[in-house]
C-alpha cells in the first residue's frame, strides 16, 4: 500500500531505530499502532503528542472534475486557490489506501445464491461472487485524502476545522473531521507499510 505525504519527520536511516523506554508504558501486546510509537494517545480525532499537542485536521472525499465542463472545472480550481490562500499555518497533505472490506456483502450473496429460486438468479449472483474473489484476491484499496496540521490549543484546533471544512465546501469539495480509525490506518500506511500493527513491528526513538 502506498502513502504520500508532503513533510514528515524521518529517523535517521544509518542509526538503528530504538524506543525510549521511559515512553512505554503500554501493554506489549496492544495491537494499535500508537501503543509502539512516542504519542500519549489518539483520542477525539487526535493524535495527542507527550507534548500535549494535537494532530489532527480532515478527510477529504474525492471529486474528479475532469467529468465537468471546462467551466466548471475553472471554478473548482479557482475557489481551490482562494482556499489555499487562507491557510496560515503549517499543514501536511496526505494520500493514504485503505484496504476495502466486502466481507459483508460477500456473505450476503451467499445468502442471495442460497435462495435463489432460477438457474438465471443462481447465474447472475454466482458472477458477482466471482467478480468479488478477484477483487478480494487482488487486494484492492480505496485511495483517502487527508490535511493535517498540529497544534495545541483547542480553540485554534477547532478554528481550523472549521476553516478547512468550510474552505472545501466553497470548492464543491465535501470534508470531515479526522476519526480515531482514520487516524490509525494514516499511521498504519507509513510505519508498516499498509498493514495493521503487530508485535514489535515498529518502535521509532523520540
Amino acid at each position: 500500500m502506498n502513502s504520500k505525504i508532503n513533510k514528515v519527520p524521518i529517523a535517521n536511516p544509518g542509526k538503528p531505530q530504538q524506543v525510549n523506554n521511559q515512553n512505554v508504558k503500554k501493554s506489549s501486546n496492544s495491537p494499535y499502532t500508537e501503543d509502539w510509537i512516542n504519542i500519549k494517545s489518539i483520542t477525539n480525532g487526535m493524535i495527542v503528542l507527550p507534548n500535549n499537542e494535537k494532530v489532527t485536521g480532515v478527510k477529504i472525499q474525492p471529486k474528479n472534475i475532469f467529468i465537468l465542463d471546462p467551466l466548471q472545472q475553472e471554478g473548482v480550481l479557482g475557489a481551490m486557490r482562494n482556499f489555499y490562500n487562507l491557510l496560515n499555518f503549517e499543514f501536511w497533505m496526505i494520500a493514504a489506501d485503505r484496504p476495502v472490506d466486502i466481507s459483508v456483502y460477500m456473505s450476503q450473496l451467499q445468502i442471495m445464491l442460497q435462495n435463489a429460486t432460477t438457474p438465471a438468479q443462481v447465474k447472475i449472483i454466482a458472477q458477482d461472487i466471482d467478480k468479488g474473489n478477484m477483487f478480494i484476491n487482488n487486494q484492492v484499496v480505496d485511495t483517502e485524502y487527508y490535511i493535517l496540521f498540529k497544534e495545541k490549543n483547542p480553540d485554534e484546533i477547532a478554528k481550523r476545522i472549521r476553516l478547512l471544512i468550510n474552505g472545501l465546501g466553497n470548492a464543491g469539495i465535501n470534508a470531515s473531521q479526522t476519526s480515531n480509525d482514520d487516524l490509525r490506518t494514516i499511521l498504519d500506511n507509513f510505519l508498516n507499510g499498509g498493514v495493521k500493527t503487530e508485535f514489535g513491528t515498529v518502535v521509532l526513538e523520540r
